[in-house]
């Protein structure tokens, strides 16, 4: 049946296995929504494009599913382009169809009009392509797809002519079968093998790209008695109750030690970026083995060091296979893990004061399962290396980019994926400005949706970093509305509890309401 191919791209995105996608239409891309219905697919309106990215981004997060946003041409790609570039430094599968502009070279001042909008997310992400037919629509969409399933997982964006969208075309081809993973090689997986049989200190580091890969890794874990440390997106890959994971503290200087008693470090999953641990190198001085399906970080391992192109899981399981039977000799001791973790949460608590007690607090109210999303705020900066999580995949934080305003649409997008699972979002005063929009889509949702709203009244980790640099703190205060009361105009529940007791109460009861509570929380909380 011929329709629009606007249209006929719903269709083929419902076949793909989409259910939800995130957008605002606009007169340039109308056509993307004629068919979006009749797909039988959800489409969530956002108030910004930003916000429909950032929910997403949220939604991908949640299911591992592809995230999918309808934006329109010029100013539209543009609002996106920043949730695009924070899947891209978090590796998340974000798809972005935008329309586009039939010509722009021999005509100025057309609506919406770029020199190059394509060129211009080319910088925030995998790809962006135009597609000038049907079937180059087609082909770019099941690209996208193969490659989300089968490499690093990273946003793209294909847009289609005006003119493409509203011409008639014929259906999608049918979906071929699901791609197959990248395998393992026999002579790594005996590699690795032959130097875990050897090690006394092996010491994993679980990163994002092992979140579905948690129970081999916590297999390999015990049939080692290996040391584990997990990065701030692998946090809940080892066992909560396991006495030689460090978490993720990462990033403290009490890891440094602990690192170089390591006699042979194991990098599943991980970039090591920069926000992974804030040195210029991880700190080891043993040989590793770096197992990832992206070559770009491969690349980047030392000299000496072992590279294994491959899914976390299916290395993972390769190995496990091969140590059956293996008596492991582990020199780890419980008590140091648990004295480095002493040292590190004493280097949080002196560099976040009062902190660590509010999140304390959070941890013992929340239930478990509980996904969080949280914002670049002193609160998540301290809950994300003390809250040991009791599952992986269940704190997602904009790391690389570290965009503000990110948690609250966010975390709509993962209350949309997990409807009658708990999902909270962790906020500060200033980036709620960012998006505080957002929160009138949650009120229509209906989603039962608690907002940690974090209110020191300026930007308080730029004036603490101006003063260690010893510069007169400066653009740090900016006047705040009464955010009860905005969150009361969207329709929202609010709270503003006074202690630690009060605050878990006002949590336990955000998770069984009818639509979202901004839980309005200040640092006078701790007395």
């Amino acid at each position: 049946m011929q329709r629009p191919l606007g249209a006929q791209i719903s269709h083929m995105l419902k076949d793909r296995g989409v259910d939800v996608i995130f957008g605002i239409p606009g007169v340039h891309n109308q056509e993307m929504y004629r068919g979006i219905e009749e797909a039988g697919i959800t489409h969530v309106l956002a108030r910004h494009e930003q916000g429909a990215g950032f929910m997403a981004d949220g939604y991908a997060r949640a299911t591992g599913k592809p995230g999918v946003a309808y934006v329109i041409t010029g100013p539209g790609l543009c609002n996106i382009m920043t949730p695009m570039g924070q899947a891209y430094s978090d590796s998340v599968p974000l798809l972005v169809i935008s329309s586009c502009l039939d010509e722009t070279a021999a005509q100025k001042g057309q609506l919406h009009q770029m020199k190059d909008q394509r060129a211009a997310a080319d910088t925030v992400c995998d790809w962006s392509l135009e597609a000038r037919t049907a079937q180059a629509a087609y082909a770019l969409v099941d690209r996208a797809f193969t490659e989300f399933q089968t490499q690093s997982p990273l946003p793209k964006h294909i847009q289609v002519p005006i003119a493409c969208l509203e011409a008639l075309a014929e259906p999608a081809p049918l979906m071929s079968a699901p791609p197959r993973g990248v395998g393992v090689r026999a002579e790594d997986v005996a590699e690795a093998v032959a130097r875990l049989k050897t090690s006394k200190r092996a010491l994993f580091v679980l990163g994002g790209g092992a979140v579905r890969a948690s129970e081999q890794a916590r297999a390999l874990l015990e049939r080692l008695r290996a040391a584990s440390y997990v990065t701030y997106a692998g946090s809940g890959i080892a066992a909560l109750d396991d006495p030689l994971c460090y978490g993720a503290m990462l990033g403290t200087d009490a890891a440094v030690a602990e690192l170089r008693k390591a006699d042979l470090v194991i990098c599943v999953g991980t970039d090591l970026a920069e926000v992974d641990h804030y040195r210029a190198e991880l700190g080891h001085d043993a040989p590793a083995i770096h197992v990832n399906l992206d070559p770009a970080v491969l690349s980047r391992a030392k000299a000496g060091d072992h590279k294994h192109l491959a899914d976390a899981a299916a290395w993972l399981a390769a190995v496990n296979a091969a140590l059956v039977g293996h008596a492991p000799v582990s020199a780890w001791q419980t008590q140091e893990v648990a004295q480095a973790r002493a040292r590190g949460r004493a280097e949080i608590d002196a560099a976040y004061p009062g902190i660590g007690a509010v999140c304390d607090a959070l941890r013992a109210a929340v239930p478990r399962g509980t996904m969080i999303y949280s914002d670049m705020t002193q609160i998540a900066y301290t809950a994300k290396i003390i809250w040991d999580m009791d599952r992986p995949g269940h704190w997602h934080h904009p790391c690389g980019f570290g965009t503000l305003g990110y948690a609250t649409p966010a975390a709509i997008g993962g209350a949309m994926a997990r409807r009658g699972k708990p999902t909270m979002a962790i906020i500060g005063d200033y980036g709620f400005h960012y998006t505080m929009q957002e929160l009138g889509v949650a009120v229509e949702l209906g989603l039962s949706l608690p907002i940690i709203l974090w209110d020191n009244g300026k930007l308080k980790e730029i004036e603490d970093s101006m003063v260690r640099a010893q510069i007169a703190p400066n653009a740090v205060i900016a006047r705040n509305p009464d955010f009860c009361k905005l969150a009361e105009a969207f329709g929202a529940l609010t709270q503003s509890p006074k202690t630690l007791e009060a605050l878990q109460a006002s949590v336990q009861q955000a998770f069984h309401a009818d639509g979202p509570t901004l839980i309005y929380v200040t640092p006078d909380i701790t007395g």
